[in-house]
Formats: structure tokens, C-alpha cells, sequence
């Protein structure tokens, strides 16, 4: 309801109008006065929000972000159960989105299909007989339903970035990455029995005896294993040049020749002649001994598997709670289901993200939002284009192509300037699996078509709703969708330090990728190139292997550690972001004091903001899940890591050597 404000005529003509001070965009309440911000600042500037906000049960982890996401999934619901309702015309995004998320919603109509929904897919893969049979069907479910043991996908060329390729890589491991297959600590090894437990559980939902379907657990985790035995481990896969192989098709067949690749292009519509990278060379070796080493019956009960593993959210409602036990449960701790309706938005979102996009934009993010967000990428940019201009380390040359770099960066700030048209996609509100059918294959082929085209400048690596960002090396482009830009991320309404304490320290992050230990190896173009002199960039390894050796050493309790050579990308984003967001803060001032506002300056807010980014907490299966497979460190330590090296952030809460927050000097890191 709009409300109106009534000021007497009298009070405007005499009291001259002063501007408005903004509001502080800091929640006060949530600080933990009792914890010395030299001690543990992450603490301090969220403390009090921590303990009253504990984790909820039908989550991982709990913090900022979520609070954010949840906000937005709450929109989306209104805007869903609108487009539900509503008599929108036929073919039309709002009547897609609606009908989707009615289908999802309608569990009764779910459950009637029980498994039906397979019977083509399951009864294809029943018939096969020989191994020709089996390697056809591979062949064929690459089309809509690539689970097999390798994916062929669109991709820009590294080293030809303006070029969209065809790339084959690894597919096939149902646990979280590679090394969950062989290590020995305990943890590990219960979650490989769990896995066991659930493989046969799945099967026996499809149809299979009880004691007949452990066995054929056991021969799927076996399977899985020689499988994994030869991929790259998820630090080797952070150096690009590990993962490119411009092999073509007949390079690609020399791999890998009893697959029909000839057979599997044409079925894809992807030309011969097309440049085929291949991202693992020696997987695809190991996976053409596996087609006659592998009993033909041990590839039909693991194709049976990932079948059913893929569709089964999607299916009745036994398949879906064991889904969950296994992926939310064993691995991250989740204690119940989210309720129905946000697994439905989540979904929608996913699956038609530019027409549920389009809706909330409208509705949430205003064109000044936008004009706002864009000044202050562009603060950014200016400002860190004076660092590199000023840094002592780097020659004239290197200098001249970081530069040249930063100028080519591309800012999408909200959503894409085109929308997708879903019209190829067929939903039925009354059949939740045949709509998610006809939505996957659509995805499939609008990337397959991308093959052989020039590069798409439109695509977004996001959907507008989504509360995250991100950098594109191949594109050299930032994004920060219009789901990030909302409070306390980024308010309209709130002073500065907020903002550049928060998403300005988002900004800096992802304009630091371009510079991190892979962003850095891309030039200008996009292309996978060296521009640094030899020299120049042994200094900048020295910078990043001084982050690696902290996040080696920083305990995150429990006797763990991050991986620093796994977070040494994000945590360089960090550092690099923060002190970039930090001089942008101090620029947009103009040389003006900050205002205090609830007792604390201005710098004081700005770190107060970035910490408040990373308020969070996890589940202690969470928690190493994430030490073990995600390059980003955890959310407590970002804070904490980052700061331990600003000496602006010492002076602004008056840090010592010794506190805990500073790092002895000789220590601290810096890339520029």
C-alpha cells in the first residue's frame, strides 16, 4: 500500500532542506561486543547474529547468502503462484513458467507415474546384448541424456577464444570428485558404505531383488573406481593447459575407437570438421579398455543406475527422499527436506531461468539499481588501473597488458540484454518428468548448436535471480545478476562504506580472477596466453604461493585445513577485491571525512560490511565436503585470511603485531 506523507506548506517555505544522511547498512545488532575485533573479527562483526540464527534443519550451512537467497526464493514464489494462476497466453514465458512449477507442485500426479517414466530409457538399456549394443546406446542417450562415461558439450576454443568447439570430457562418478574413491580416513570411507547402501536401495525402488541389487552396488562402486583411477584431481584440473587438447575427430578416435564418434556428431548435428578439444586424453584411453574389460552386464547395471540417479528427483516421492538421504544427508549433513514449493522455484529457476528472470527483474531491480551498480563497477575498474599503473614489481610491459586487460573487461550487471525463447519447449502441468524432458533436451541442443558459430556475447554464465557472480576468462567478462544486488549485498538506500564493504568487495573479487593464479594466464582476448615477462611472472607466483602457505596453515578446527593450492584462485580474489574495493571506497569519497554512524567511521563499516558477507556457518559434514572439493575457502576464514594481511583494516580497529588478526609483516601478502 502506498503511503502518503503530508507536510504543511509553512514547515517546506521556512525550513531549508538538508540532504539526508543514508542509513548505516549495517545490522549493529549483530555484532559480538564481547569479542575483541583484533581477536577474531569474523566473530565480532557477526557474532551475535551467529547465535541467533542457528543452521536450519533442511540446510547445509547457514549465513548471509542464504538469508539473501531465501528472501529471493519468497519472491519468486509470489511470482510463481501468480503465473500458476494466471490465464496467460499459450507459449508464452509466464504460462511456462506457471505450468512448470504446477507440475512440480502436483505430487499426486508424480506419484501415479511412479516409474514409469523410465520404462523407454530402462527397457533401451534392458535390450542390450552385445557391446555394440551397448556403445549405440550410449551413442544415442548422449543426445538428451548424457550420462555415460564422457560428455560432448560446446566450449570456446582456450587458445581461439572468438571460436565455439566441440569438447569431449570426462563424465560418469557419482560421489562428490576423484579422490572420494581412495582415500582411507574414516569419513571417507563410511560415505563409500552409505554409498553402497543407496546404490542398492535406488535399484531396488526400480524394480530389483534386494539381495540381487547389493550386488550390483558393489559392482558400481567397482566400476566407478576404475574410473576414476585416471582423471585429474581437482588441483590439476586448475591449470587450463592440462585440460586443453586440440585433437579433432580423428584425434579423438585414435583415443577412444570403439565408440562411434562419427555416428555420435551426426546425431548431434556437430560437422565433422569441427575442432574437438578433448580435456583428459588419458581417461578416454582407460575408458576404451573398460568396453570389452567390463562385464557387459556390469556397464547395463551402472547405465541402469545413472538413469535412475538422474531422473530421481524428478519421480515418486521413495525415490526422492533416498536422493536425499544420500546427497543432503550423508554428505552435507541436512537434517529434513526443504518444503515442496522452494525445491519447485529452485527448479523453474534452473530449468527456465531467463522467462522466471525476465518476471522478478520487472518486479525487484529497478533501472537505478542498475545505473548505480554500474557506477561503481566502473569506480573499480578506474581505481585498479591506478594500482596497476603504480605497482612497483611489474614492467613497463606487463603493466601495458594487465591494463590492456582491464580496459577489454565486460560488466553484465543485472540480466542479459536479449531473452532466451523457450518456445521449443513443451510443458504439461499435469507431467512433471515429460516437461523436464523436453526443457533438458532443449538445453542440450541450444549448446550443441552454439558448435561451429560465432561466440554469443548475450550468454550469461547465471540466471537473474541467482544470488552469486562470477568471472568468464574465455570472455573476460564479470556478471552480477540482479538475485546479488538486493539487500544487504547491495542497497540503494545505504552509505557508501556498506556497499563498497560488500558488493564493492564482490566487484573486486571477480575483477581480481582476471589476475589470479588462472584468470592471469588469459590474455585481453580471452585467449589462453602468456603476456607476462618471464621475469614478471615468477614474482607473481612468489605472491600467490604466499596465500597458498596461509591457507596451508590457517586451522579451520578439528585438526583440518584448506587446500591452499585448490583456494589460492578465490582467496587471491579476495585479497585482491577487498584492497581494490577498499581505495574505491576511499576515492568515491572525494577526499570528504566519512560520516560515524552508530558509533563507528567509515573504514570501520566498510570491514564490518565484508565481514557480515561471510557470515556463516556449517554442518560439520558440510564443512569437509567443502575442504576437500571446493576451491572457495570457507566463508569464516575469508574474513578472517584476507584481513590478517590489510594493514588498512589494523589501523582502522588500531590491530597490533601479535593479535591474531595481523600477520607478522613479512608475512602478509599482496599481489599488487
Amino acid at each position: 500500500m502506498r503511503q502518503f506523507l503530508h507536510l504543511s506548506v509553512v514547515t517546506t517555505l521556512l525550513i531549508p532542506s538538508l540532504p539526508a544522511q543514508k542509513k548505516s547498512g549495517i545490522d549493529v545488532a549483530g555484532i559480538d561486543t564481547a569479542c575483541k575485533p583484533c581477536e577474531d573479527f569474523w566473530r565480532f562483526a557477526n557474532g551475535s547474529w551467529i547465535d541467533q540464527n542457528p543452521i536450519p534443519a533442511s540446510q547445509s550451512g547457514w549465513g548471509t547468502m542464504s538469508v539473501v537467497m531465501e528472501g529471493n526464493r519468497e519472491r519468486l514464489r509470489v511470482l510463481l503462484e501468480t503465473a500458476a494462476a494466471s490465464k496467460a497466453p499459450a507459449g508464452s514465458g509466464e504460462r511456462k513458467i506457471g505450468d512448470l512449477y504446477a507440475a512440480c507442485m502436483d505430487t499426486a500426479a508424480v506419484e501415479k507415474q511412479g516409474i514409469q517414466p523410465l520404462a523407454g530409457e530402462l527397457g533401451q538399456i534392458e535390450r542390450i546384448s552385445t557391446v555394440k549394443d551397448m556403445l549405440a546406446t550410449l551413442s544415442a542417450f548422449q543426445k538428451n541424456s548424457p550420462f555415460g562415461p564422457v560428455i560432448v558439450f560446446a566450449r570456446q576454443d582456450s587458445k581461439n577464444s572468438s571460436e565455439t568447439v566441440a569438447s569431449v570430457a570426462p563424465m560418469g562418478l557419482s560421489l562428490p570428485e576423484r579422490d572420494y574413491y581412495f582415500r582411507d580416513d574414516e569419513r571417507t570411507k563410511g560415505i563409500r558404505s552409505e554409498f553402497l547402501v543407496h546404490v542398492a536401495k535406488m535399484l531396488s525402488l526400480a524394480g530389483a531383488k534386494a539381495e540381487g541389487a547389493a550386488a550390483q552396488a558393489q559392482a558400481v562402486l567397482a566400476f566407478e573406481t576404475k574410473l576414476a583411477e585416471p582423471r585429474l584431481t581437482n588441483v590439476q584440473r586448475r591449470d587450463p593447459n592440462a585440460t586443453y587438447h586440440p585433437l579433432g575427430l580423428k584425434g579423438t578416435i585414435e583415443l577412444m575407437p570403439s565408440f562411434d564418434w562419427k555416428a555420435t556428431f551426426a546425431r548431434l548435428g556437430i560437422p565433422a570438421a569441427t575442432q574437438v578439444i578433448v580435456t583428459e586424453p588419458a581417461y578416454l584411453q582407460a575408458v576404451e579398455k573398460e568396453f570389452t574389460a567390463t562385464p557387459l552386464a556390469t556397464w547395463k547395471t551402472w547405465m541402469r543406475w545413472k538413469t535412475i540417479s538422474a531422473a530421481a528427483p524428478y519421480l515418486a516421492q521413495a525415490f526422492v527422499d533416498e536422493s536425499f538421504r544420500f546427497q543432503s544427508t550423508v554428505l552435507t549433513g541436512v537434517k529434513e527436506q526443504q518444503p515442496r514449493w522452494k525445491r519447485c522455484t529452485t527448479l523453474v529457476d534452473q530449468t527456465l531461468g531467463d522467462a522466471l528472470g525476465e518476471a522478478f527483474v520487472k518486479k525487484h531491480f529497478p533501472p537505478a539499481a542498475k545505473t548505480q551498480m554500474n557506477d561503481l563497477v566502473e569506480n573499480l575498474r578506474v581505481t585498479l588501473r591506478e594500482q596497476l599503473e603504480a605497482s612497483t614489481w611489474m614492467d613497463a610491459e606487463t603493466k601495458k597488458n594487465a591494463i590492456e586487460k582491464l580496459n577489454a573487461f565486460r560488466a553484465k550487471i543485472g540480466y542479459p540484454e536479449r531473452w532466451k525463447d523457450y518456445s521449443a519447449v513443451k510443458v504439461d502441468r499435469g507431467n512433471l518428468f515429460g516437461s523436464m524432458e523436453s526443457a533438458s533436451e532443449f538445453s542440450r541442443m541450444e549448446n550443441l548448436a552454439k558448435i561451429g558459430k560465432p561466440l554469443d556475447r548475450n550468454d550469461w554464465g547465471m540466471t537473474p535471480p541467482t544470488v552469486n557472480a562470477y568471472y568468464s576468462p574465455l570472455r573476460n567478462e564479470i556478471g552480477f545478476p540482479a538475485g546479488i544486488l538486493q539487500p544487504p549485498m547491495f542497497d540503494m538506500e545505504a552509505d557508501e562504506a556498506a556497499n563498497y564493504g560488500a558488493i564493492g568487495a564482490v566487484i573486486g573479487h571477480e575483477m581480481g580472477h582476471g589476475f589470479d593464479d588462472q584468470g592471469s594466464k588469459y590474455a585481453a582476448s580471452g585467449d589462453l596466453r602468456n603476456w607476462w615477462t618471464a621475469e614478471d611472472r615468477k614474482k607473481f607466483e612468489a605472491r600467490a604461493e604466499c596465500v597458498v602457505n596461509q591457507f596451508n596453515t590457517l586451522d579451520v578446527g578439528e585438526g583440518l585445513r584448506h587446500n591452499g593450492r585448490l583456494v589460492v584462485g578465490e582467496a587471491l580474489g579476495d585479497l585482491g577485491g577487498l584492497k581494490l574495493a577498499y581505495r574505491a571506497y576511499q576515492r568515491a569519497l572525494k577526499g570528504k571525512a566519512a560520516p560515524v554512524i552508530d558509533g563507528y567511521t567509515g573504514d570501520q563499516r566498510f570491514f564490518l560490511a565484508f565481514a557480515r558477507v561471510w557470515a556463516t556457518q556449517l554442518r560439520p559434514e558440510a564443512k569437509r565436503l567443502r575442504l576437500t572439493t571446493d576451491p572457495h575457502p570457507l566463508g569464516r576464514f575469508r574474513a578472517i585470511g584476507t584481513l590478517q594481511n590489510m594493514p588498512e583494516f589494523h589501523r582502522a580497529f588500531s590491530c597490533k603485531l601479535g593479535d591474531p588478526m595481523v600477520r607478522p609483516v613479512e608475512k602478509q601478502c599482496e599481489l599488487w
